[in-house]
């Protein structure tokens, strides 16, 4: 018996008799971009599985082609003037979200396929606490490659899961990383055959939800602690560099180029 929480919207969640919590990015039509309202919905998802006691194990997948490619860039293009003041919500919705992922108890298994990009994508991945990819799953950090700099706490989980100079190379030069790739630098913790991916990340969460619950959410916790005050502190420095760097001429042309298929031509305006 599966009890469906959350039936519509951009982010569905259900629990079923294991323990196991089923959180789906669901706004497959844009590869699961993340907008204002999905960012909304995805929080609300989230703290949703906080109030379920049963929960044991939470496993994050995507609909559609994608995991999640990041922010709606044709939404944030076609903001304008107004597209700092939209990051400023977009952002705290993100950070909200993040924060609740890394407080939650029950581990988080995020089961990648396709895409993990930007903020959103590559950020998730940041912030769940097992990764698992499909064999054809591709990693873009992709921030700077639009004017923009990380957030969702990748300036603080990045490093630390793949070290400051594989950090700094990533969030500079944006390479597009395979999961062997990913897996090798310490980004993910298992690569599978692609079509297995839904049944080794079930089984894994399924492992999970009948283990010690509260000695896997202490141990969780301890592992992350070293990092949370740092994450909650970087969060609104994120938001405010990220809403800043939003109004410049370099994000803007580097958001029309992703648009236009091209290559941006930035000014360092």
């Amino acid at each position: 018996m599966t009890d469906k929480l959350i039936e519509q919207g951009p982010a569905l969640l259900d629990l079923d008799d294991d323990g196991v919590g089923h959180l789906r990015l669901n706004r497959p039509e844009a590869s699961n971009g993340m907008d204002v309202p999905f960012l909304r919905g995805l929080y609300d998802a989230v703290l949703t599985a906080h109030a379920q006691p049963r929960l044991r194990a939470l496993l994050l997948t995507g609909e559609g082609p994608n995991f999640c490619a990041g922010g709606d860039i044709k939404t944030f293009a076609g903001k304008g003037a107004y597209l700092p003041d939209y990051l400023r919500e977009a952002t705290s919705w993100l950070q909200v979200t993040v924060q609740g992922l890394l407080s939650l108890q029950a581990p988080v298994i995020a089961a990648v396929h396709g895409y993990a990009a930007g903020g959103g994508g590559f950020g998730l991945v940041c912030a769940s606490d097992i990764v698992i990819a499909g064999e054809s799953a591709r990693f873009l950090a992709g921030a700077t490659r639009v004017g923009m700099a990380p957030d969702a706490g990748v300036s603080v989980t990045l490093p630390q899961l793949v070290g400051l100079r594989k950090a700094l190379e990533i969030t500079l030069t944006n390479p597009t990383l395979s999961a062997a790739e990913a897996l090798e630098i310490g980004l993910i913790t298992r690569v599978v055959a692609d079509d297995a991916l839904h049944d080794e990340a079930l089984a894994l969460a399924r492992s999970l939800a009948a283990g010690a619950t509260r000695a896997l959410a202490a141990a969780k916790r301890l592992m992350w602690s070293g990092l949370g005050s740092r994450v909650e502190a970087q969060l609104p420095e994120e938001a405010r560099t990220v809403a800043e760097l939003s109004g410049t001429a370099d994000s803007l042309e580097g958001l029309a180029a992703v648009i236009e298929h091209r290559k941006p031509e930035f000014t360092g305006r």
